[in-house]
């Protein structure tokens, strides 16, 4: 089977250049169309013809699987690199915003209208120099949008002479899609006419021009043209629906009755994953009835082969998605007991891969385990949704939510866990031991995201509910998290007293991954209290990590070992065990981690009276405390070094030449490429600029 990637973009000059016009005098610009019209195409054609002009680069989100308008700030903020260290991601966005000249694309805004409405005002109100590109089937109906429809593409008369008909857009996209699905292909005299017609007959819309030549797979055009006119002539599409909108629907139809049997319910049955399918999950949750298990394979590279499917290699493995036009007809083909039964295994497959995939354990494969999950994001939103707001039950959507902790803390995306927490809680009211570990991990998140006002109250509720209750597998985590909040309200004695209590009941039920977490906590908050203590908790994290082969793990202990032999003055081992986190934290864009590794490379090179590189790192420390939504004042391990380095550079520098030197360090920050290697003498970076 031939695995592919998104085809070739073939026409729409007119509409290109028109789109570059708008942007140069609007803000906000919004192509709209039907389905199937090549809206998301188009967009993506005028960002890459625009890189050049826009200093701070061009940036699309695709949001046709974000279900909840809720998650759009947070999602864009992700897609831009930042992680949402506060509570209030638009704010962050708006700050990192705020002076950048980049153009922002918007994909498939049609289903959260009005809050990608209200996203665009305010962006645009405080991001002057902000331009956004917008697709969706509706304008959205804010102050200063300029709207440009998307056309069908201009089809010929048949009766044109060939080479007049070769030169529209509609026929070019056939032949073009034709040469793909039977090699060989091409547009002749004694052809174009049929190919013209039957581009008219499709009103020049490119999803079903496409659908329509991939037929070419197995039959001659004549045919081919004949066929689709009986099709479409046969197939009655509601009348309420716009002349395009029912060929659309029509020719969806005819491709549809064209599969097998096989192929009809693996199409309906893919169209439940918005993120698309790799083969084994396929089999595990399509399989039944007419699709036997043992023929997934073939009856997906059936679909392929009528461009139903897309199919695309990641990281070794094929991948199955549909455009969204396609999928949303597929699910209108599940009902009854079909439907009830897929979302069972659905809901199943998910919930056994966050089951699976928990990136806290102290394991060799936790990298994998997080990119995994980052794929898979949509499916699983799809899943925790159905939970929560469907059919499906809450409190499994709310366990799934709260076994997911770790990678909404790696991936920065601690909104987004409290969102979804937020609503379980609402709706899974009984006081067992799923709600008990879902309190404490909002409690985490809340903290996280320096609000411990509204950690407070959950982490009262889960104290008080795993005590009476008597969920000894809990209360370590609740015990944790209190430690966590007493050092937010200002009481190191306490948290240090409660870290270590949780410390005590993890090793006590042997839980390796509690021990880890607690002796990070201990570490990083021990290293100006009682850094001795401190020490001995760091040195064995990272014991705990090599010998059990745990990366992302290993990455934190090295940071916080770091940061405590730094304190004990052990600054030639800090550095090494920093710079090797901070290398690996870039690979994996870990940009919580990453930061505080910059950081601690500022105060080595200022140790070394490397000065100016000490500046750039400051400014490009400050650019990701920005980009995570924090700062070093708010953790107290870090703010007496930094003002000390800062002061140092200062002083040794004079203040323009340090200014400068942090400003170019700031415009580096957020790629952290360029930070590669340690802050030793000698060590040079691949730029030479940090």
């Amino acid at each position: 089977m031939a695995v592919v990637s998104e085809s070739t973009f073939v026409g729409r000059r007119h509409e290109v250049a028109a789109a570059r016009k708008a942007l140069a005098r609007a803000r906000l610009l919004t192509l709209t169309g039907t389905g199937g019209v090549g809206k998301s195409r188009l967009a993506l054609k005028v960002a890459a013809t625009l890189r050049g002009a826009f200093r701070d680069g061009v940036e699309v989100v695709q949001l046709s699987s974000l279900a909840a308008g809720e998650l759009l700030a947070p999602t864009v903020a992700a897609a831009l690199g930042l992680r949402d260290g506060d509570s209030d991601p638009m704010a962050l966005l708006e700050d990192h915003l705020a002076g950048r000249r980049m153009l922002l694309v918007l994909d498939n805004c049609e289903h959260l209208l009005e809050a990608c409405a209200r996203f665009a005002a305010r962006v645009l109100r405080e991001a002057p120099r902000l331009r956004l590109l917008i697709t969706s089937r509706q304008r959205l109906g804010v102050y200063g949008e300029h709207v440009l429809p998307v056309p069908s593409l201009p089809v010929p008369d048949p009766g044109l002479p060939p080479h007049v008909i070769a030169r529209h857009d509609a026929v070019r996209l056939f032949a073009d899609r034709a040469a793909d699905a039977s090699p060989g292909f091409r547009l002749t005299r004694e052809n174009a006419a049929d190919v013209a017609m039957l581009a008219r007959r499709l009103d020049g819309l490119p999803l079903a021009i496409e659908l329509a030549a991939a037929r070419l797979r197995t039959v001659p055009l004549d045919r081919l043209a004949r066929e689709l006119d009986e099709r479409l002539q046969a197939v009655t599409s509601p009348a309420t629906l716009p002349p395009r909108q029912r060929t659309l629907r029509a020719t969806m139809e005819w491709s549809y009755r064209l599969c097998s049997a096989g192929e009809q319910r693996l199409w309906a049955r893919l169209s439940m994953f918005p993120a698309g399918a790799g083969l084994e999950t396929a089999e595990a949750v399509c399989a039944g009835g007419e699709v036997d298990g043992c023929e997934v394979l073939d009856l997906a590279a059936g679909l392929v082969d009528k461009s139903i499917l897309i199919g695309e290699q990641a990281e070794g493995c094929v991948r199955y998605r549909m455009l969204d036009t396609i999928r949303a007809y597929g699910c209108e083909r599940l009902a009854g007991d079909e439907e009830r039964d897929l979302r069972e295994r659905y809901l199943g497959h998910h919930r056994d891969l966050v089951a699976r995939n928990r990136i806290h354990e102290t394991v060799p494969d936790q990298l994998e385990r997080y990119r995994l999950l980052r794929r898979e994001l949509p499916n699983l939103r799809a899943a925790i949704e159905t939970c929560l707001g469907g059919p499906g039950p809450p409190a499994v959507g709310l366990e799934m939510t709260a076994s997911l902790w770790s990678f909404w803390l790696l991936s920065g995306s601690a909104t987004e866990g409290r969102y979804w927490l937020e609503r379980g809680l609402e709706r899974v009211t009984a006081p067992d031991r799923g709600r008990a570990t879902a309190l404490w991990v909002y409690s985490m998140l809340a903290l996280r995201q320096g609000d411990p006002a509204a950690a407070a109250p959950r982490l009262e509720e889960c104290g008080a509910l795993v005590r009476r209750e008597g969920f000894a597998d809990v209360l370590p985590y609740a015990v944790r998290t209190s430690g966590v909040a007493a050092f937010s309200t200002g009481e190191p004695g306490r948290g240090l007293a409660l870290l270590e209590e949780s410390l005590a009941l993890h090793r006590a039920a042997g839980d390796l991954d509690g021990v880890a977490f607690n002796l990070y906590y201990l570490a990083a908050y021990g290293a100006s209290q009682s850094p001795g203590r401190a020490a001995e908790c760091g040195e064995e994290m990272l014991a705990l990590c090599e010998e059990h082969g745990a990366p992302v793990t290993r990455s934190y202990a090295q940071l916080v070992l770091g940061i405590v032999l730094w304190n004990l003055g052990d600054l030639q081992r800090a550095e090494e065990l920093v710079g090797e986190a901070a290398e690996f934290t870039r690979d994996i864009d870990d940009k919580w981690c990453l930061t505080q590794c910059v950081e601690v490379l500022a105060w080595a090179a200022g140790a070394h009276g490397d000065h100016g590189r000490a500046a750039r790192l400051l400014g490009a420390a400050h650019a990701l405390w920005q980009s995570v939504d924090a700062s070093p004042f708010r953790l107290s391990y870090h703010a007496p070094w930094h003002e000390r380095c800062v002061a140092r550079a200062r002083r040794a520098l004079g203040v323009r030449a340090y200014q400068a030197a942090f400003r170019e360090g700031a415009r580096l920050g957020l790629d952290p490429r360029p930070l590669a290697g340690s802050g030793r003498p000698g060590a040079h970076h691949a730029s030479g600029r940090v």
